[in-house]
Parts: C-alpha cells; structure tokens; sequence
C-alpha cells in the first residue's frame, strides 16, 4: 500500500478558518452588489386603499393647502386680537361655529364667538381663547387670563402648502403616508411596479410540510422563512419548493426561474460539496459575481445574474439564510424595488454577557435588546450561536455586530447592535 506523502498535501480554505484572503468583506460584497443595481423602469397607477407598502414613482406634489382655512386648536371662543386688554376683560358673544359649520357673519369689534376645534376662523377673528380660561352667561364672556394675538390658531397652510412636495419618489408608503395623501385629496398615485422573486430550496434531504420523514430527513424550514420576509416587503413571490440535488433539476428550475423573475433565491448547495451545483450551474447559465465573504454565519453566499435576472445563493443552514437575506438581499431588493437607499437604524449599549469570538470574519450574534431596571437599554445573546440554530433568531429582536478585528469581549463591554424593528 503506498505511503501517502502529507507534503504533498494542501488544505484548501473552508468555513472553519477564521481568515481567508479570497473572501470579500461584508463592506465590498454589500458594494459588490449596490454596483451591479438599478430600480426596474416599470410602474402603475394604483389606488390609495391599494397602495400600502408600494413604492412611489414619482414624487408627490400638493395640489392644497393644509390645512385649507384658518380654524381652531381649541374648543373656545374667537375674538380680534386688537380687543385683547389686561384681564379681565369682557366681550359680547355673537354666535358659534362647528368644525364643518363656520359662522357665516363678520366679528366685529367688542364682540367673539363661541367656536370648537377644527371650525373655521370666522372674518374679524385671529385669536382664539380656550374655554376652560373664560367665564361664559352665554350673551358676555369675561377672559380672566393673558391672551396672546394668534394664539389657538392653526394658520392656513401651515402643514403644508400648495407647491409642496409632500412625499419623495423612492418611499414606501406607511399608513401616516396613506392618510396624508388623503388629506390632500388624491386618490391614485403612480408606484414600482412590484418586484417578482422566484425562490426555493435544495436538498434531498428535505421534505415539506405533511410528508412523511425518512430516515437522514428534515423538514424544510428556509422556504418558510424567506417567504415571510419576503412578505413583508410587499414582493410577488413565485414558490418553485424543493429542488433535489440533480444537476438537470437544478438547470430547469433556474431557467424558468429566470424567465419568470426579476430576482431568485435559492437556499443550500452553494458550498464545495460533492452535492453543492448551484455556483457551477450559476456559472453555466449566467454570471458568478462573488460567493465567499469573510462573515459568520453565512460565508458561501453565491451572487450574480441569469439574464435579465439577479440571484442570490444563499447558505443552506437556517440562521445563515435570515442573516444573509437581511444583510444583503433585502437591501437589493429595496434598490432594485425603487426604494431609495435608508441605511439600518445601529446603537451602542452594554452587553451583560461576555462574547467568545476570534478575529478574522465580521460576526452577526443573535442578540435580545432589553432595558434592566434602571430603564437602560442592555443587550445579551441568545446563548448559542450555531448556524443551524434557527431558534436563535426566533428569540432574537436584534443582531450583535461585530467586526473583523474582534477578538473577543468582556461583560459590560459596548456593543453595535441592529434592531430586528429596523431592517423592515
């Protein structure tokens, strides 16, 4: 039997080494992709009950004023500025006016009116004084208090003006966005088109909902948590499920994937495995833009593009698959969706634990964001911190970030930490 010669012998990198020079960054694979994007040119006119999430086209631009007419702050009573006297002081009251129900004469001087908030500003009146400050016989009011001219009152205007632009195009419209819109009367507003991602799983390992498990499978969990984040970006998403690790299914999943798509996901196989086809097939149908960055978890992560279509292999290990998602393809997503670029919300607070780490690749922990009982924001791990520990990020309301050069930290030490609440 012959000798094997361990000379000859060169380890090639794994995910187990902490430093390989052929990985990209976190910083140059986010740049990596930024680069390569651009919003997609298609758009519709939608209405405002349909629009929730969508992405405006163009900027929105106030046809009114608002509000559209001097009214009141306060339920009370209106008068000239120019009656105001040191208190107390007296005026005749000669009317009222609801909101949606002005009064319809002049104020004159020595006179006010009784008004309630929202109502118009009656002609004579510019100043309004609360009612909890007056003594009313309901024909004399006597001001018992300082009164300052224009107090109480909401000018025209003041919110908004006609010219204005209220709304930038790139936003994704929130429900406050939705009510503002229709304070100005519009009812149909031009969006992105929504972005279409096909995405799936690979592996003959796994098995969907239902079936039975044989023995060496698992249920697939990563369809399920792609699709809910995908979900809340307001994307058509095309489920194509499981691929089994076959060269031949792969290529016509990708293909069709393509066609259909302006994005695809897949989850697994992106690795050095004898099973691992999606980067060669990426290769053999498209373009291989990178597939290794110096993190954890989530080193092969597979980018580049099948015709018109962008794509993004990520890892198979379920935690690996949420932080990829996060860090890169929902940002792509939002670029590609129109959404102009917003960069996460980050602070820095205590950690109550201590963190092993060692130096080499940027590390997303798992991390719950909490206030002790002094009322200061604190933060702690979720405990272990495996790839394949989906309940990590299930208990998990932020990432732990920690860079490149970390060795390690100490209890107490100050950590960046990205809420979960600021990546959507």
């Amino acid at each position: 039997m012959e000798k094997l010669n361990m000379a000859e012998f060169t380890p090639q990198p794994s995910c187990a080494d902490d430093v390989d020079h052929n990985n990209l960054t976190v910083e140059q694979a986010r740049q990596r992709i930024h680069d390569l994007l651009s919003p997609i040119s298609s758009w519709q006119k939608v209405s405002l009950r349909q629009a929730l999430g969508q992405v405006l086209h163009q900027s929105v631009v106030s046809p009114r004023q608002v509000p559209p007419y001097n009214n009141s702050a306060m339920d009370g009573y209106a008068l000239q500025s120019a009656d105001i006297k040191n208190a107390p002081f007296s005026l005749n009251n000669v009317g009222v006016a609801f909101a949606g129900k002005p009064y319809q004469g002049h104020v004159e001087a020595g006179q006010c009116i009784r008004i309630m908030t929202g109502a118009k500003i009656p002609d004579g009146c510019d100043t309004v004084v609360m009612q909890e400050q007056v003594e009313s016989d309901n024909q004399t009011i006597t001001i018992h208090t300082d009164v300052k001219a224009g107090q109480n009152v909401r000018l025209a205007g003041e919110d908004i003006d006609c010219g204005d632009t209220v709304l930038p195009a790139g936003r994704r419209l929130t429900p406050a966005d939705l009510g503002l819109l229709a304070s100005l009367g519009i009812a149909e507003i031009v969006t992105y088109r929504p972005l279409r991602v096909a995405f799936f799983s690979t592996g003959d390992e796994l098995c969907g909902l239902g079936e039975h498990l044989g023995d060496g499978q698992i249920y697939d969990s990563n369809r399920y948590t792609l699709y809910g984040m995908l979900s809340e970006l307001n994307i058509d998403v095309i489920d194509m499920g499981v691929i089994p690790d076959n060269r031949a299914a792969l290529k016509i999943a990708l293909e069709q994937a393509a066609a259909d798509a302006d994005v695809i996901l897949s989850s697994g196989g992106v690795s050095v495995g004898d099973a691992d086809y999606v980067k060669d097939m990426l290769a053999e149908l498209g373009q291989v833009n990178f597939w290794k960055i110096a993190m954890r978890p989530g080193r092969p992560l597979a980018f580049g593009q099948i015709g018109e279509a962008m794509f993004f292999g990520l890892p198979g290990n379920p935690v690996s698959v949420m932080v990829t998602f996060y860090q890169f393809v929902q940002p792509a997503l939002k670029r590609l969706a129109g959404e102009s670029d917003t960069l996460p919300i980050i602070i820095e607070v205590p950690c109550d634990n201590a963190i092993k780490k060692r130096a080499g690749r940027f590390e997303f922990q798992r991390g719950i964001l909490f206030r002790n009982n002094e009322g200061q924001l604190r933060v702690s791990t979720t405990g272990a911190q495996g790839s394949g520990i989906l309940r990590s990020m299930s208990m998990a309301n932020c990432f732990i970030l920690l860079e490149e050069n970390c060795d390690g930290l100490s209890a107490g030490s100050l950590v960046n930490v990205q809420p979960f609440a600021g990546l959507v």
